[in-house]
């Protein structure tokens, strides 16, 4: 089975995996300590599901203060204000938060349409910046976005928080110390039944009372508003199915799989990509697809996304993972934790010595030490885990996905350089995105 004693290793280490985990613990402790006496003040720009979130995780760490808080939508922007401890400054217009002096960080959690434009806004105003992901909905946006943070010098994180995961750590390199032998294949994927009504049909109407419309849409194209579209009052966070304002799956939960392969992989992206799918079964008012099923085609090594909403069998019991087949064993791994279980051959020369399934669970809050390590390099100005430059690869391989969904064409891509090499006409539109008046996109 390849090299026993590389196995027999990695049993020890994962049945003494309690010591290593105490000793990561007791460092993300000494980490709490240390960064007591560094202030911090914080502005969070969207105060949805995800900005409550990050706001909850900064706020746990000694030392950070959130000193504004911005949401166009007004009883989100009142429970921001309250959760804050009532001691923020109440903004509307995320202009003003970049240009309080007060504020030494900004938090984006805005719908995606706006990341890019607020992160770049951000770096000029000599912010530093926490950006969720995906990091902006084009390749265009999202190589300005590089750009911005290095012209001005900016520390950034961008919020693929697993990689703070300790498991998920250990589970990367396992696969890179070679436990299941060199990975040929790699699988990713998201299941759910949302069939046959999905979100359902709501028609357009006047916008909810204390939002406003325009602002949300920013550099959107204007559109009339709808509930869907918006998904305010939806835990769903609907807007994410409709073109002019993200990807659908693939990049809201995509690229938390896919960036997991790229770390474990050592990868850069894939050489070729080809996707194939369609809206078949749910009827609701949604433009991204039911299902859809992506094909990465890296220099030694195959890789696939699979997304379905019309039928939630899965495998493991899971509703989402990833697996890596190695030629010595596969790797399943999720946000529960990683199990390792060793191949089968079909034809042994000679006895082979085997490891048992191998099983660890998740057991830190990755979210809390992905803010750490984001607060840790703004004072030591060293790049983050989560450097822009890092979720800029992740955030194009599902861009690109969708791109050649949409365009129905076999995409050729520069990894190296992020670069599209082979595309239709349709497809190079796809990079980017006209901005709606008066909003420009300049580093």
């Amino acid at each position: 089975m390849g090299n026993n004693q590389s196995r027999r290793n990695f049993l020890a280490q994962v049945t003494g995996v309690t010591a290593g985990l105490a000793v990561a613990l007791s460092g993300s402790e000494a980490q709490r300590i240390l960064g007591a006496n560094d202030g911090v003040v914080a502005g969070v720009i969207g105060y949805g599901e995800m900005g409550t979130e990050n706001m909850e995780s900064f706020l746990k760490h000694p030392g950070v203060e959130i000193g504004a808080v911005c949401d166009v939508y007004q009883p989100r922007l009142d429970k921001g204000i309250q959760d804050a401890g009532g001691r923020a400054k109440a903004y509307k217009d995320f202009r003003q938060v970049l240009d309080d002096k007060d504020i030494d960080v900004v938090i984006i959690a805005t719908p995606d349409n706006w990341h890019a434009l607020q992160m770049v806004m951000a770096c000029q105003a000599g912010k530093d910046v926490y950006v969720e992901k995906p990091i902006s909905t084009t390749l265009e946006e999202a190589k300005l976005m590089v750009e911005a943070a290095r012209k001005h010098n900016r520390i950034t994180q961008v919020g693929t928080w697993q990689r703070s995961g300790i498991h998920f750590q250990k589970a990367v390199q396992a696969v890179q110390d070679g436990i299941i032998g060199p990975v040929r294949f790699a699988r990713t994927w998201n299941y759910r039944n949302f069939s046959p009504e999905g979100f359902g049909n709501p028609p357009d109407s006047d916008p909810l009372p204390g939002l406003d419309w325009d602002m949300w849409l920013g550099p959107a194209p204007k559109r009339p508003f709808n509930r869907n579209r918006c998904g305010i009052g939806n835990k769903w966070g609907t807007f994410r199915y409709f073109w002019d304002y993200a990807g659908g799956w693939m990049t809201d939960w995509g690229i938390h799989l896919l960036d997991v392969v790229l770390w474990a992989m050592k990868a850069d992206g894939p050489r070729v990509i080809t996707a194939a799918g369609g809206k078949y079964s749910i009827k609701d008012n949604r433009e991204t697809p039911d299902t859809l099923q992506v094909t990465y085609e890296f220099p030694d090594f195959v890789c696939t996304y699979e997304m379905r909403e019309i039928n939630s069998n899965s495998m493991y019991g899971k509703d989402f993972g990833i697996e890596f087949h190695g030629t010595d064993g596969t790797l399943f791994l999720d946000r529960d934790g990683f199990e390792v279980f060793p191949e089968k051959w079909e034809f042994e020369p000679k006895p082979v010595e085997r490891t048992a399934s191998m099983k660890m669970e998740s057991v830190n809050d990755a979210l809390y030490d992905h803010v750490t390590n984001f607060l840790d390099s703004i004072k030591s100005r060293k790049r983050a885990l989560c450097d822009i430059e890092v979720g800029q690869r992740s955030s194009n391989i599902c861009f690109l996905a969708n791109i050649a969904y949409r365009s129905k064409d076999r995409l050729i891509w520069d990894a190296a350089n992020q670069h599209l090499t082979q595309g239709s006409p349709q497809a190079q539109k796809l990079l980017g995105r006209e901005y709606r008046a008066p909003w420009t996109l300049t580093v």
